[in-house]
């Protein structure tokens, strides 16, 4: 008999799990991949096409694409609006319900604003392909905008706030920064283009806190030779339309606050009741990465807890997540097979690739491995290649398109005016299927 499992979710988690048991499931499974938006979207470099590097078109992915010739798959797009795990039924925007055998939760994560006032309605999030498209055109609006009235520069149209001093915020800020000091006066009246500025704020006293202390002072000095001005140990107390204002009561006049403060489980996780959860909202989950209490439910990547070792909860990382939706597969086949020589679950083993970041042009920082090496410069950013091409060839994407646009952006002067008027024409390189 044929069993049915029902993923919620296509990013890096859901993908993982879905290949997987199209993969290796035979006759024994098939999936129905239920998925908001109907496309995989490249998270780690959604920074990149906020600031005119890439087009929307090299980060989003659909999902019937990546699917294409897995006959064991079925993409459905739509919403899911609640969560009955006891049945393991889902239901859709709509009405419409769906129900598995096994149920994947892979809903990922939405910002996490910290109850700071008026950020979910002034901030700009960077955690999907529209937030990273809504983010470039308002810099090129704004921009506009000032060389048309420069008395608006003094309102703070050209002062860019961004929050958060992890490694979405600081690859932001490097980016921003680039595109504003070595692009715009390409584009735009030396003048108005000369005052912008980029500001990055965070509650902590370092920027990458999850790095070494070496790899602050590195990126730290990297940012501000960018022209970043960084306000450290500032907590963001309210954001408005046209400010922010920091804890200790200075107000920043800006059009845009780009937020990279912090992430919480997708809203769904919240709906699914009977269930415990743990930091930022996520749902815990057992060593085999099992619903404690809900027979054949699973949680990975981004919305879930994951232990390991003596680590409570896993960072909420590609690989992670990659690693998380591959392991769930390889467990529902063990139990689908159970008996039958298909072994047991497995508690999650989690092979860690380190952490790195990109802070701009020729400046990258990398901890490779468990004993966590640390690369800067050029070997970084390749370690940082590396680590993202695969997790792109886990999509089923090209990355030969990759390296090139990689070496490019490594090599190529700063004046890419052309990318930024308009990026579907300029020859940016494009990320392609297989097939």
């Amino acid at each position: 008999m044929t069993a049915h499992v029902v993923v919620v979710g296509g990013g890096f988690a859901g993908v993982a799990c879905a290949r997987r048991l199209a993969r290796d499931g035979n006759d024994d499974v098939r999936v129905t991949l239920i998925d908001k938006n109907g496309y995989h979207q490249f998270q780690p470099l959604l920074y990149q096409v906020a600031t005119a590097e890439l087009a929307r078109r090299d980060m989003s992915f659909d999902l019937a694409a990546i699917f294409d010739g897995d006959d064991a798959v079925q993409v459905r797009t739509g919403e899911v609006t609640d969560v009955d795990l006891e049945t393991r039924t889902v239901t859709l925007a709509g009405g419409g319900t769906v129900t598995g055998d096994v149920l994947v939760m892979a809903a990922g994560a939405a910002p996490n604003f910290f109850h700071t006032p008026g950020a979910a309605e002034h901030a700009y999030p960077l955690y999907s392909v529209d937030n990273a498209e809504r983010i470039r055109e308002t810099v090129l609006r704004l921009f506009a905008e000032a060389a048309a009235k420069p008395e608006l520069i003094a309102e703070g149209a050209l002062t860019f706030v961004v929050v958060g001093a992890g490694p979405t915020g600081v690859e932001t800020a490097g980016a921003l920064a680039e595109l504003v000091h070595d692009v715009m006066p390409h584009v735009h009246d030396t003048l108005v283009a000369g005052a912008a500025k980029v500001i990055l704020v965070d509650l902590g006293h370092t920027v990458l806190p999850a790095f070494s202390d070496e790899a602050h002072d590195y990126a730290a000095k990297q940012l501000r030779h960018r022209g970043v001005e960084l306000r450290l140990g500032q907590a963001v107390r309210e954001i408005g339309p046209g400010h922010v204002t920091l804890g200790d009561g200075t107000t920043i006049k800006t059009q845009l606050v780009v937020w990279g403060g912090g992430i919480s489980a997708a809203p769904l996780a919240a709906r699914c009741g009977g269930l415990t959860r743990g930091r930022g909202g996520r749902i815990d989950v057992a060593a085999d990465l099992t619903v404690s209490g809900f027979p054949g439910v699973y949680a990975v990547g981004d919305v879930a807890n994951i232990p390991f070792g003596d680590e409570p909860a896993l960072p909420q990382l590609g690989s992670v997540a990659a690693q998380s939706g591959a392991w769930a597969a390889r467990n529902i086949l063990a139990d689908l097979r159970g008996g039958q020589g298909g072994g047991q679950r497995e508690s999650f083993h989690y092979r860690d690739k380190g952490i790195m970041a990109m802070i701009g042009r020729r400046a990258a920082v990398a901890e490779i491995g468990p004993h966590r090496h640390e690369l800067h410069g050029r070997m970084a950013f390749a370690a940082w290649l590396g680590v993202h091409a695969q997790l792109l060839a886990n999509a089923r994407a090209e990355v030969g398109a990759l390296d090139a646009w990689a070496e490019d952006f490594y090599l190529r002067p700063h004046h890419r005016s052309a990318h930024l008027l308009d990026p579907e024409a300029a020859g940016t390189p494009r990320i392609n299927w297989n097939g």
